[in-house]
């Protein structure tokens, strides 16, 4: 027994250990001479950059750096920096950002930083065109997808459920007979009307749990997958779909606007609220949408196409600005046409990107939708040229909150504010 407890508490000992890893000890860091990381066009922007050990300057460290306009770097040298830190400048012609990158080699592996410096962000002007048809388009497409009864289902997950809200895995008809919408809906316990938030993901293939917290705060959340299958099942499940039949699902139909795999995606979200308006106890006031990346994009398409929607809150949106790469500057995710400026692209493709474009989205966003926007400068896969563009077409209320520093993530602050103005526009804050 005595080697027993012995053996346990080792064990546990050592999760907790593990449990602890946090961050490195070698740390890159780039740091621009502007607090704001903000230039003016033609102003000379200057970086340290400094590698670090234990919080200190390691000496005589290789590095490699690249240098220049956000996915079109044209500098790349490889040092050796005898006191571990080295300075680096750039200027930018044009409005958008300059960006360094830089990779120390330490002990047979690699240690990264960067720094997007924003020149004259305000002014960028994203490239897309809309179609002429694009609003008519979508709204045909919104009335053909309501001849679809939504034959809504709801299933309690008592396992999820807690004192103050009530959880359901629930699914309603899409674009046709069978095409299915899955989503987890919380519903606050006391009776009552209630505001609305309608939750979409980021891409990939994975399960939801659902918004309990803000539904615990009084309000309505829906929060819906995209792919037309459930969203409780096990991990494996939505693994191999991601590593098998849906691997790429973005690339899929972009070739035709009434084949792309986001057709049926967007539509989905229109019919989520319409789930939400014909069996939620919603007030029918307050409604808003939400999402980072994948779900940015999604954020902008709802608010875009759906006047119930009165605030809007996308995070580093992605599927902005595909055709920007054509002219040789910074596109959106997923970088539909990257490397191809000066190459045959497809024009069927070009022309069915401009109808899943977010910026053409924001362009029918109101004065009666108010929004918060949100992403990163370091940001690599949203680019922050993009989401700048986009922030600057909307001709609603609108709040913009850089976190300059955060790459395709999240910082705590950056989350807490989210979450704080959308319950402020729920008017339960």
């Amino acid at each position: 027994m005595r080697k027993l407890l012995t053996l346990l508490l080792v064990v546990t000992a050592s999760l907790q250990v593990s449990a602890q890893i946090r961050g490195n000890n070698i740390t890159v860091t780039v740091q621009p001479d502007h607090q704001d990381w903000t230039y003016k066009i033609g102003e000379k922007a200057t970086f340290t950059v400094n590698v670090l050990k234990s919080g200190t300057l390691l000496d005589n460290v290789s590095i490699d750096y690249a240098a220049g306009p956000e996915m079109y770097q044209d500098v790349k040298k490889g040092v050796v920096l005898k006191d571990g830190s080295l300075k680096l400048s750039g200027v930018m012609k044009r409005p958008g950002f300059y960006r360094v990158d830089v990779t120390a080699h330490v002990d047979g592996k690699d240690y990264k930083g960067a720094c997007g410096a924003a020149f004259s962000p305000e002014q960028l002007q994203p490239s897309t065109v809309m179609p002429q048809d694009f609003s008519d388009f979508w709204q045909n497409a919104i009335k053909e997808a309501r001849y679809t009864d939504l034959d809504p289902t709801k299933r309690l997950l008592p396992e999820r459920c807690t004192k103050d809200v009530n959880v359901y895995e629930v699914s309603f008809q899409n674009m046709s007979w069978g095409n299915r919408t899955y989503g987890i809906l919380c519903v606050p316990v006391k009776e009552g009307k209630y505001p609305a938030l309608l939750r979409v993901p980021g891409a990939g293939v994975r399960p939801y749990g659902g918004d309990i917290w803000t539904a615990s705060q009084g309000a309505i959340t829906l929060e819906i997958g995209i792919h037309g299958i459930p969203v409780t099942m096990e991990q494996t499940v939505y693994d191999n779909l991601n590593n098998g039949a849906l691997k790429g699902y973005w690339e899929f139909g972009m070739d035709n606007r009434d084949k792309s795999y986001y057709k049926h995606v967007i539509l989905g979200c229109i019919r989520a609220l319409d789930y939400i308006e014909q069996y939620t106890p919603w007030n029918g006031k307050e409604c808003g949408v939400t999402g980072s990346s994948q779900g940015g994009f999604l954020t902008l398409a709802t608010a875009g196409l759906d006047k119930r929607i009165t605030y809007y809150a996308p995070v580093h949106a992605a599927l902005c600005d595909h055709t920007n790469s054509l002219r040789g500057v910074a596109c959106g995710w997923p970088h539909y046409f990257y490397g191809s400026q000066g190459t045959g692209v497809g024009n069927q493709k070009i022309e069915t990107s401009r109808y899943y474009d977010g910026v053409n989205f924001a362009r029918l966003i109101t004065d009666q939708q108010k929004g918060w926007f949100s992403f990163g400068y370091n940001d690599d896969v949203v680019p922050p040229t993009t989401a700048w563009a986009t922030y600057n077409i909307v001709k609603g209320p609108k709040e913009i909150s850089p976190y300059q520093a955060t790459w395709h993530f999240w910082f705590q602050e950056q989350w807490d504010e989210w979450e704080d103005w959308l319950l402020k526009q729920m008017h339960i804050k």
